[in-house]
């Protein structure tokens, strides 16, 4: 597979959309499999599917791998159509949801999925789904972030629908297992791969498709990642070189933190290197120096532009995001 990059953006992925509503909808395939880049839309593409499914008398089930995950389509979905009843199917937990869910009046929630029943779209956990018994298979489901499941969660929920629509990141790391499976190593029934390779490897006929177009990283950044992490799912970003920019009233005083800061702002990538030594584990020099990145930014008067805004509106705390390879 290609990134199509004769079209537009907004036109490869609107037609990507299109080819998965139609196999999701009107296709006869038991399964149909969508892989999505970072910021390509999984969660857009999740919800739309619930509601065309909904709208066309189909009761479905979804399946999310992670409560957060689950209470944020359920949001979505009342967001987009606060008319259709939703059910939240939770554990016995005292935190089991987020009590927003509770302000919404066609959301119902429940511990108890016969309590659910009848309703056009359920929304639950892998982990909830598996203790749940029906006499009577629902339709569709949707699988959400189906690359994080593990073959044997899917094996464990298999039999409570008849079609499904797998969405996922397949770049993203395998699942995590508790027990070793180095015994199923290689094999096509490996119950610690993912729910996408095992299922494809035994239906290898299953319609296949890809989100071709990043929102969410810059033009800078998605051909590498691309490059670097998704070989066989290629994908391009939605805005061009220049269409995101970050510029500083105050010039450089020749720090590190505002050399690197400046090499970011023309190339979309910085690296401060701090000197070598032996380290511990936490190391409080390495985060002073993000400190003093973050507070440079700041201090300098940072503006970022971006295709959503006409001026660039003043760099504040609240978008710059850290991250930690250490929990």
């Amino acid at each position: 597979m290609t990134t199509d990059t004769a079209l537009d953006p907004g036109t490869a992925a609107a037609r990507a959309t299109d080819a998965i509503l139609r196999d999701t909808l009107h296709g006869t395939a038991r399964g149909v499999v969508v892989d999505s880049p970072p910021g390509a839309g999984k969660s857009t593409l999740v919800v739309r599917a619930a509601l065309e499914l909904a709208d066309a008398g189909r009761s479905l089930m979804v399946v999310a791998q992670t409560n957060a995950q689950v209470d944020d389509l359920v949001l979505r979905l009342a967001a987009k159509n606060p008319e259709l009843p939703v059910g939240r199917l939770h554990s016995s937990d005292a935190d089991a949801y987020d009590k927003a869910l509770d302000a919404l009046p066609n959301v119902r929630t429940s511990a108890k999925a016969g309590e659910l029943s009848g309703l056009p779209v359920v929304l639950s956990t892998a982990a909830k789904w598996a203790h749940v018994k029906v006499d009577e298979p629902w339709p569709h489901a949707i699988v959400d972030e189906a690359y994080q499941m593990r073959s044997d969660g899917l094996l464990a929920v298999a039999g409570l629908f008849e079609r499904a629509l797998f969405v996922g990141d397949p770049g993203q790391l395998d699942p995590f297992a508790i027990v070793g499976a180095e015994q199923w190593a290689g094999l096509s029934y490996d119950p610690s791969a993912s729910a996408v390779s095992t299922l494809l490897a035994h239906n290898p006929e299953l319609p296949q498709h890809r989100l071709p177009v990043s929102w969410r990283l810059p033009a800078s950044a998605a051909p590498l990642v691309s490059d670097a992490f998704y070989p066989y799912t290629p994908f391009r970003s939605g805005t061009g070189h220049g269409d995101r920019r970050l510029s500083f009233a105050v010039p450089s005083d020749g720090s590190g933190p505002d050399l690197v800061i400046d090499e970011a702002a023309r190339s979309g990538w910085g690296l401060l290197e701090l000197p070598a030594r032996r380290t511990p584990r936490t190391d409080p020099e390495a985060v002073r120096a993000v400190a003093a990145v973050v507070r440079r930014q700041l201090d300098r008067g940072g503006a970022a532009t971006c295709e959503r805004s006409d001026a660039p509106p003043p760099l504040t705390a609240h978008p710059v995001a850290l991250g930690n390879p250490h929990p």
